[in-house]
């Protein structure tokens, strides 16, 4: 069997069997197949895409090119939350302590940045300190003891999507279905989780632009992990604008603790509850979503949320403190307000811009072996919907270099279309997909 001869079938819309993708992934994640045949395969995918069989063939065999996490030593029903990233995106500190506090352990593996969009990991490195890198050990202590954990994707976990997951990045082979579907659900099958929850999005700052693909994703996937023998739920959320109104590192954590503390964005606070209510339901906690929202929007309200996500940070080495004192995180040095070129009102953003803006201020990855400047980012004052005055400021930019913040600004002024007539703005969630079917919320 050779790279090529496979690279070329499928250019030449075939498709792959069993043998022939596994050969491919372990292939690429032994170091026999070089960069350049692994780029030029999924190209070939993006262009000619896969079938549901090549696609269920590609999520195992990336779980099965490393450890399976054996997390039977987890108290309770394990639940994780995955996103297939947006702009803004911070949910995930805002609903796993929502969650601990509740009695369900969240045991979650997140990763960094990818394209436009921010990572987890990324967002909490900015607190000092903190670790993303705990043994097993530790991570099963920690879930045991105090209901959460987040790690970054270890080496022997899924090693063939982390390899897969970096050249995507860098070679603008990241919006397809399949290559997404496969990637979070080997690495969903791989660390163990008993239930699972995904946040899949749809918009101008999504992978998925149109909410049918983004519909064909969540089903993909619900239909991986079903298969898989876990429940598994798909929450389809808005992404033509940015969640919440930071978009960066360190300031996101500020908006997850303004969140957690009762001052946050509503979007970001909705789209959290939804989600964390169906890891709720999935694990067994709660008989409804409805039942589970006011149970987690009572953690907020008597401060046991913030509470956990302190006692989370220290877990793991991080300095507490900053979650109490936000103030504290490091500041960038330049801070430009970006104005309304006209009047009228926001009638477009372009999301993805808003999230290409951040990475040239330093907030995101260039190259797979970029370094990221914590302290970066942007502060949107103007959604859409929202009436502008011509100087209004739109957005705040937090920059390092003022040549980053000129090319930022630019990205900013290119994502923002005005109007005179007031857009209907979208829904927050649009559908949440089970085993059983389509739940439209719109």
């Amino acid at each position: 069997m050779q790279m090529y001869d496979l690279i070329n079938k499928k250019k030449n819309h075939g498709e792959l069997n069993k043998e022939e993708i596994e050969f491919i992934v372990n292939g690429y994640t032994k170091g026999e197949i070089p960069d350049y045949q692994m780029s030029a395969f999924l190209m070939a995918v993006c262009l000619n895409k896969m079938t549901h069989e090549e696609t269920a063939h590609l999520t195992v065999a990336m779980a099965n090119s490393g450890d399976m996490l054996d997390l039977t030593a987890i108290h309770g029903v394990k639940v994780d939350k995955h996103s297939t990233g947006g702009v803004g995106d911070k949910t995930s500190l805002v609903l796993s302590p929502m969650v601990a506090c509740l009695g369900v352990p969240v045991a979650k593996m997140s990763g960094r940045g990818l394209g436009h969009t921010g990572g987890t990991i990324d967002k909490l490195e900015s607190i000092p300190g903190f670790s993303t890198s705990l043994s097993p050990e530790q991570f099963i202590d920690n879930v045991n003891r105090i209901k959460m954990a987040i790690v970054g994707q270890t080496a022997n976990l899924a090693p063939a999507d982390k390899k897969i997951y970096a050249l995507r990045d860098v070679t603008a082979t990241v919006d397809n279905i399949s290559l997404i579907a496969s990637s979070i659900m080997s690495k969903k099958l791989a660390s163990g989780a008993d239930v699972i929850v995904l946040d899949v999005k749809t918009g101008s700052g999504a992978f998925m632009k149109k909410y049918e693909d983004s519909l064909a994703l969540a089903k993909e996937m619900v239909q991986i992990g079903t298969l898989a023998g876990k429940p598994t739920y798909a929450v389809i959320t808005d992404m033509n604008q940015p969640l919440g109104r930071a978009v960066g590192n360190s300031i996101e954590v500020i908006e997850a603790i303004e969140t957690l503390s009762g001052k946050g964005p509503e979007d970001l606070l909705e789209v959290s509850v939804t989600l964390a209510s169906y890891m709720l339901l999935g694990a067994g906690r709660v008989k409804s979503p409805e039942e589970g929202r006011e149970l987690l929007l009572e953690t907020i309200r008597s401060g046991k949320a913030l509470d956990k996500f302190a006692e989370f940070v220290s877990a793991q080495g991080g300095d507490s403190s900053f979650i109490y004192n936000p103030e504290l995180f490091k500041k960038a040095s330049i801070i430009y307000e970006v104005k309304a070129p006209e009047d009228g009102y926001v009638t477009d953003i372009r999301t993805d811009e808003i999230g290409m803006a951040s990475v040239v201020l330093g907030g995101g990855r260039v190259t797979k072996d970029s370094t990221i400047d914590l302290s970066v980012g942007i502060v949107i004052h103007k959604k859409l919907g929202d009436k502008v005055s011509k100087n209004e400021p739109i957005v705040t930019l937090y920059a390092n270099d003022d040549e980053k913040r000129k090319e930022a600004k630019k990205r900013i002024l290119n994502a923002y279309v005005f109007g005179k007539e007031k857009p209907e703005r979208p829904p927050y969630i649009y559908s949440v997909v089970t085993k059983d079917g389509v739940l439209d919320l719109r």
